[in-house]
């Protein structure tokens, strides 16, 4: 039988334990997982347990399974074809193994899979083109991944959502894996954005517990409990950065002048040789987490990053994309060094964040390292948010 036969045969063994998986958690009545990976809900281990008893492609020689993953791993390189290689994370144990570590981050691949990868920093040489819908009626904002709705099509995947609560002092945009869920004490949780009464400060808190090295720069907001969680279970919020848009006094009209802060990613990240924080796999709140980093117990100096005004006659990230549309909205991202921290040029020139209009509720986001998705998105919500003291 051919290659492609067997992974057929695969998939359709797969397609049909996925739907006694939905069948299973409706039963219990369990959450959803994120866009980018199979819905199989609360049912995985129940989805493990039965594969593994039942299916003959559990007990493939180690040798033989790692070739076939690496051979879908190589040839399904965008989505949708690249929900084959998540598949495979979820026929067993074996093969989530195998495969976690067969699949290389989006740094090193340019590549999205899991949704670990949204908290990894994205490529060094091209960006990863994305664009955000906004629903104005639900006071949502979807991030899909793709150039647009035009040229993406069905191609297009929602990689993560976000809702704007308006508070008597403030403003909270979660975000989450899902569309459905914002609850803070929820599995889909990724973090959040608070801006400050005047819309001149936003902070980014991360559920994810920062690199032990960058630890002490993220302060820990208070836990969050709830009836809904078991006791022992508690959100907890990192503030992992800071935005910030200059006063317009002179209320002259043009792009909002933008400041960020990434108390997550130290400085070294864009020196030669540097290497940004590159979470693994989700931790629980009680763990720490290693990482080459870990070694240093200097605090080390964060990242920052200044805007500048994105307008059709300057260098864009892609030229693909839509021409985009006059607004206050629209800025680049690039990093913001001191002579004395020997950042090269090229790397101050770089682009890190870009973010345009190009249709109406329709925008661009295209990012690269040392920026992950959720950083990038973060920072991108926060120009949706009113700000009379900068226009």
């Amino acid at each position: 039988m051919s290659f492609k036969g067997k992974l057929k045969e695969i998939r359709d063994d797969i397609s049909t334990t996925f739907s006694m998986g939905k069948l299973q958690r409706n039963r219990t009545n369990r959450r959803g997982r994120a866009y980018i990976a199979p819905e199989l809900g609360g049912g995985s281990e129940f989805l493990s347990e039965l594969i593994e008893e039942q299916s003959r492609w559990a007990n493939l020689p180690p040798e033989l399974l790692h070739d076939v993953i690496q051979r879908v791993e190589g040839t399904e390189t965008s989505w949708p074809g690249r929900r084959d290689v998540v598949a495979c994370a979820s026929v067993c144990k074996s093969w989530r193994e195998i495969t976690k570590a067969a699949v290389k981050t989006p740094e090193q691949c340019g590549c999205i899979t899991f949704p670990i990868s949204l908290k990894q920093p994205g490529p060094r040489d091209s960006p990863i083109q994305c664009f955000i819908k906004r629903e104005r009626a639900t006071s949502t904002y979807h991030l899909y991944l793709g150039l647009s709705p035009a040229l993406s099509g069905d191609m297009s995947k929602v990689l993560l959502a976000a809702k704007k609560i308006r508070k008597a002092t403030s403003t909270d945009f979660r975000i989450s894996f899902v569309g459905s869920d914002f609850c803070q004490t929820s599995n889909t949780y990724v973090g959040k954005l608070r801006s400050n009464f005047l819309g001149t400060k936003f902070t980014i808190y991360d559920s994810q517990t920062p690199c032990p090295a960058m630890k002490s720069n993220c302060k820990p907001q208070r836990k969050v409990r709830s009836i809904q969680v078991s006791p022992g279970v508690a959100a907890r919020n990192y503030n992992v950065a800071t935005v910030s848009f200059e006063l317009n006094v002179l209320r002259t009209r043009g792009p909002r002048r933008m400041h960020c802060t990434i108390h997550s990613i130290p400085i070294s990240a864009i020196q030669e040789g540097g290497i940004a924080p590159t979470p693994l796999e989700f931790n629980n709140h009680s763990d720490e987490q290693s990482s080459p980093l870990a070694a240093s117990k200097l605090k080390q100096p964060p990242i920052d990053f200044s805007s500048t005004s994105l307008a059709e006659s300057s260098e864009s990230l892609c030229s693909k994309r839509d021409p985009s549309v006059a607004s206050v909205k629209n800025f680049q991202l690039v990093a913001a060094a001191e002579p004395y921290q020997n950042v090269p040029v090229e790397e101050q020139e770089k682009v890190i964040l870009q973010f345009g209009k190009i249709g109406k509720d329709i925008f661009t986001m295209d990012y690269r390292y040392p920026l992950s998705a959720f950083q990038a998105f973060a920072i991108c919500l926060s120009s949706f948010d009113t700000k009379p003291a900068c226009e």
